[in-house]
């Protein structure tokens, strides 16, 4: 699926300028991989959001600027953590009939019987790296954890042939793993509860003291 967006090309690269694109609703943003090179330009703030919500993360995009439609991908942006805003955007040209690498996201499904037996799941892999045509990557590769005990892990090898895509990572790497309970230990430091020594331990006579002598 592939959802146009409306672009316009921008002249200005000082600090100033991209302040003022983003105060006015826009996001900067390039356009690279044709033959021309890479493009600067910018994209409504809003339309972004609403057409990356709608085709996904690794979603066709028709890129429109100013009526030249290119077919891109969303390959990287960089986002303020405090405004929850994007202030910059990076899309890649994309040709539909040959494969490029992409970053997909690993989801974890279900609640591995280890997690119900009290162990603690672990997720070593968050993002895998793949390749594939532009319309067959997935917007997240779903793992089922549900038969994971304590002490298992499942592997990238494990899950490569539910997918008529190749994931570029070696067999043996763990995507997720249960590992057992923390075991409270006991810690002894053989001191006396009160901190001082007794006056008159039973059994024993206090000693006198010098000056009853």
């Amino acid at each position: 699926m592939s959802n146009v967006l409306a672009a316009k090309e921008r002249t200005g690269h000082r600090r100033s300028n991209l302040t003022q694109l983003r105060e006015n609703g826009e996001i900067p943003a390039v356009v690279y991989g044709n033959k021309n090179g890479s493009t600067a330009i910018s994209v409504n703030s809003a339309d972004f959001q609403k057409t990356i919500k709608e085709v996904g993360r690794n979603g066709i995009i028709s890129l429109d600027v100013f009526g030249n439609t290119q077919n891109v991908m969303l390959t990287d942006y960089q986002k303020d953590p405090l405004k929850n805003e994007v202030l910059h955007a990076d899309f890649l040209v994309v040709d539909m009939s040959a494969e490029l690498n992409a970053q997909v996201r690993v989801h974890l499904v279900g609640e591995s019987k280890g997690v119900k037996d009290g162990g603690v799941l672990q997720q070593s892999l968050h993002e895998v790296s793949v390749t594939a045509k532009p319309q067959e990557i997935p917007e997240a590769i779903d793992v089922d954890i549900t038969e994971l005990q304590v002490g298992s892990v499942i592997t990238v090898g494990e899950i490569k042939g539910n997918y008529q895509i190749s994931i570029n990572h070696e067999d043996e790497e763990v995507i997720a793993s249960v590992l057992p309970p923390k075991q409270e230990e006991e810690i002894s430091t053989g001191e006396q509860q009160d901190g001082g020594v007794p006056e008159n331990e039973e059994g024993r006579e206090t000693p006198a003291s010098p000056e009853s002598e």
